[in-house]
């Protein structure tokens, strides 16, 4: 179903809805958000996204809600990189620090639908060179669908005239309790990480370029732990920069193929979520600063730890440091990612 729900700068904006069968998603072309996903549930299908009630609220969006952030998500030290020799300044949006693309991101602006199936949608869109800072003029395609072994598979696909810099993610936030269910659900949800290591930043959440272990931190979640466990062991530095989590771990074994990286659990409705990736990072936010207002749908008013981000990534700041894995695009070489949330057992 295409489904008009208002305008901006004199441009329709509509919502779309796919389906397998079981999963249910509904999309929007500000932005290619993902504002709606539906699982099986015994008491009917259960919307696990936060999002907002009213479509102005996605002009501002501050926690980027459902967003498919493009053409660089997480931060940027200094809001500026070097790249081939040539300095480029970007918008410091996040105190010095330029965060998911600065002030007018693509995820805040209308996309074109070039495929649209029962079960998958495809949005692109050509952003001009320099445009937020970026070089080159870069294609964008970005393709959801709902598969039939009921994951919500994102494809990333881009091809620049220049050499740059490309860092897709989504930044949905889950509540598999539904997206209406509170902190107290998720916070005893059980998160799982395949991550050995993770990158501890400064006190603006810049990664130092230091590599650390998990072992012996609140950050190892190797084996499943409950979120409320040690999300406020503000004695440990990286989560009292961060008021709880707001880190980026690497995968395991990292090789570029598409695989298992995490798996939330929630114990009370028997709901997981697996995530898989071809990325070398993911970024687990815990929703750590959001807030009542503007409301979110049926009158939500959120609040911090309602919902958790599984961000699929390349390292934030990568750009700045040469050690980690380069979020380069070649000119005229077509780049693919993929991610995947898929729903293993939903509770009927």
């Amino acid at each position: 179903m295409k489904k008009l729900w208002g305008s901006s700068d004199q441009s329709d904006i509509y919502r779309y809805d796919i389906s397998n069968g079981r999963l249910k998603a509904v999309f929007m072309n500000y932005g290619a958000n993902l504002l709606e996903l539906y699982i099986p549930a015994v008491d009917g299908p259960r919307d696990v996204v936060l999002g907002y009630k009213d479509l102005t609220s996605y002009f501002d969006n501050e926690p980027c809600f459902g967003c498919a952030v493009t053409p660089y998500a997480n931060r940027i030290k200094n809001a500026s990189f070097t790249f081939e020799g040539r300095l480029y300044k970007l918008d410091s949006n996040d105190n010095n620090n330029c965060l998911h693309s600065g002030f007018h991101p693509l995820h805040k602006r209308i996309w074109d639908v070039t495929s649209w199936l029962d079960n998958s949608i495809t949005f692109s869109i050509e952003k001009n060179d320099m445009d937020m800072g970026f070089p080159g003029n870069l294609k964008i395609k970005i393709t959801y669908t709902l598969t039939d072994d009921d994951m919500l598979r994102i494809d990333y696909d881009a091809l620049s005239d220049k050499d740059t810099v490309f860092n897709p993610t989504n930044h949905s936030y889950f509540n598999l309790s539904g997206f209406n269910a509170g902190h107290d659900k998720l916070l005893s949800s059980l998160l799982t990480i395949d991550a050995d290591f993770f990158t501890p930043t400064d006190d603006e959440l810049i990664p130092t370029g230091e590599i650390r272990s998990v072992d012996n931190t609140p950050l190892d979640f190797r084996t499943p732990k409950a979120l409320f466990q040690h999300i406020s062991d503000f004695d440990y530095e990286p989560i009292r920069f961060s008021n709880g989590f707001d880190h980026n771990f690497i995968i395991n074994n990292y090789d570029g193929t598409f695989r298992k990286a995490a798996v939330l659990h929630d114990p009370s409705s028997n709901s997981t979520m697996e995530v898989y990736t071809d990325m070398p990072g993911i970024q687990i936010y815990s929703g750590n600063y959001l807030k009542p207002a503007p409301l979110g749908k049926k009158c939500t008013s959120f609040q911090p730890h309602d919902g958790i981000a599984l961000e699929t990534q390349f390292f934030p700041n990568a750009v700045n440091i040469p050690s980690f894995p380069q979020p380069i695009i070649k000119a005229g070489v077509a780049f693919h990612s993929s991610t995947g949330y898929k729903f293993v057992d939903s509770g009927i």
